[in-house]
């Protein structure tokens, strides 16, 4: 398990040569940034989707800032910020608005989207704070229940590896 996740994460010389975190300076050599432990990796796993939920740029920076300060996996917190992309965003976006406006309980506005600063600028005030509230809920929510599946299945996963090495050790 640890081998397959260590190929879909970021180098951590990548990590640490990253212009956007050289701010992290030293702080970034500490070894328990980079130890696939369950308490750090699973630690990781949340802050990273709390992080890719949050209404900002840069919430990769944000999330590596958080695991040098918390001391826990720093590349498995990056990497799951990118459930948030380019392809995810839009609809998920539109998820959260309709979340915070509902949490708000504002009607949802019937508007079309423009990608440009003027329209941006023109619907912020209707759809800023049912898209804040919508992100954070769903930021709060996310980071929870990662946290939460994440810590079950580690330990189901070490429990089913320690039974067949029992059942094995039982038959010789």
């Amino acid at each position: 398990m640890k081998r397959s996740l260590l190929r879909w994460l970021p180098d951590p010389e990548r990590l640490r040569a990253h212009k956007s975190l050289r701010f992290l300076g030293a702080s970034l050599h500490d070894p328990r940034l980079w130890q696939f432990r369950r308490r750090s990796t699973v630690r990781g796993l949340a802050a990273g989707a709390f992080f890719a939920f949050v209404p900002v740029p840069w919430q990769m920076v944000l999330a590596a800032a958080a695991a040098v300060w918390l001391r826990f996996n720093l590349p498995v917190a990056v990497a799951m910020v990118w459930i948030t992309n380019p392809l995810t965003l839009p609809p998920i976006a539109f998820a959260n608005y309709r979340l915070g406006a509902w949490l708000l309980d504002r009607p949802p506005g019937q508007w079309r989207f423009e990608p440009t600063l003027e329209w941006l600028s023109r619907q912020a005030s209707d759809v800023g704070w049912p898209l804040l509230v919508g992100s954070m809920t769903t930021a709060v929510m996310a980071g929870f229940l990662t946290f939460v599946v994440a810590h079950l299945l580690w330990r189901w996963h070490i429990g089913a590896r320690f039974r067949r090495r029992r059942k094995l050790s039982c038959r010789g």
